[in-house]
């Protein structure tokens, strides 16, 4: 996929429908910058926003992924493939947002023990430094979870337990 390509092509259909980039942020719900770095090709949208595009284009997401017209249109079943593929990762999204969410709850409530531990002066035993250690391990795994470094750690655990998995299996 060449992003330049594809980057080239939505600033074509953006402009051939008469949109400024901060109309097409508003349509697509991103900022403008988002925008920007879509058409040249620094960056590239979601699946679900490419999906959108191509219904508000009129355009078929195929086009939009190789960054070329084509004369032929996408059959409806490559097209529900996609959408389902789409809505998939839209679910994984959903879950990890979740289990960002419990870790956080979490992260307070450990804080909040802490605190409390340390207003009655019991902070300096065992469960105070369990209680300050735990929080911040929190604290570090949410902020890179939340990092644009997120993807990066994710693939690596993904790699290491496959790695694992092998070598249990061989």
């Amino acid at each position: 996929m060449d992003t330049g390509k594809t980057g080239a092509l939505l600033r074509e259909l953006r402009r051939e429908k008469g949109l400024t980039q901060e109309q097409a942020a508003e349509q697509f719900r991103v900022s403008r910058r988002t925008v920007s770095r879509w058409e040249t090709g620094s960056n590239l949208p979601d699946l679900t926003i490419l999906m959108e595009m191509a219904d508000f284009y009129a355009v078929d997401l195929r086009e939009l992924l190789e960054g070329e017209r084509k004369a032929e249109r996408m059959d409806r079943e490559l097209e529900q493939t996609v959408r389902k593929a789409a809505d998939y990762s839209e679910e994984g999204k959903r879950r990890l947002t979740r289990r960002m969410h419990l870790l956080f709850l979490f992260g307070v409530l450990i804080s909040a023990v802490y605190a409390v531990l340390h207003f009655f002066d019991l902070a300096d035993g065992a469960l105070g430094g369990f209680c300050a250690g735990v929080s911040m391990g929190v604290m570090i795994v949410g902020a890179l979870m939340t990092s644009r470094q997120a993807a990066r750690i994710q693939a690596w655990k993904w790699k290491l337990c496959s790695r694992k998995k092998r070598s249990e299996d061989g």
